[in-house]
């Protein structure tokens, strides 16, 4: 959205009893607190900035950083992460997911993000990984309504097939 925050601020508005939401590709402290006050709750970072994370913690908010390393993860679920953000999802392949599964804590989240396709999701569920981050795969600016409902539909369709977990 050319207006972050205005979009934020309006989908709170209209959706904020029944949905979580927030804004990635958070860079900042500033911004954090801007992405509170138009009313977001999630805040998704590309990087796992320890000082960032805490400042989200400070304002209850949810977090979810990116890692790609077992160091960044450990060091962002320290300072309180509530999920690693497992990015980017190209570089950090099922079995690479299938190994941070093995030394994180079981109940840790992980959502692998960049490049998911629905016929990736089958591999990265079955590796260990909790959900999905989504974006250009779904959504590109300019794309017809249609289209955006046919990807859409074909994600969805695609995740209520995976195998189910018994914490589901």
């Amino acid at each position: 959205s050319p207006q972050p925050f205005d979009s934020i601020a309006a989908i709170a508005k209209r959706f904020g009893s029944d949905t979580l939401i927030g804004a990635g590709t958070v860079l900042t402290i500033a911004d954090v607190t801007r992405v509170r006050d138009a009313g977001g709750k999630l805040i998704v970072m590309p990087h796992s900035d320890v000082e960032i994370i805490r400042a989200v913690k400070q304002r209850d908010m949810i977090c979810t950083p990116g890692i790609a390393t077992p160091t960044e993860g450990f060091a962002a679920l320290a300072a309180g992460a509530d999920g690693l953000k497992l990015f980017p999802a190209e570089m950090l392949t099922p079995k690479i997911v299938k190994a941070l599964r093995a030394v994180f804590a079981k109940n840790t989240v992980m959502i692998p993000v960049g490049g998911i396709t629905p016929e990736a999701m089958a591999d990265f569920w079955n590796a260990g990984a909790t959900g999905f981050g989504l974006g250009s795969a779904l959504y590109r600016p300019g794309m017809a309504l249609a289209e955006l409902r046919d990807i859409a539909v074909k994600f969805i369709r695609t995740f209520e097939s995976l195998p189910k977990r018994a914490s589901q």
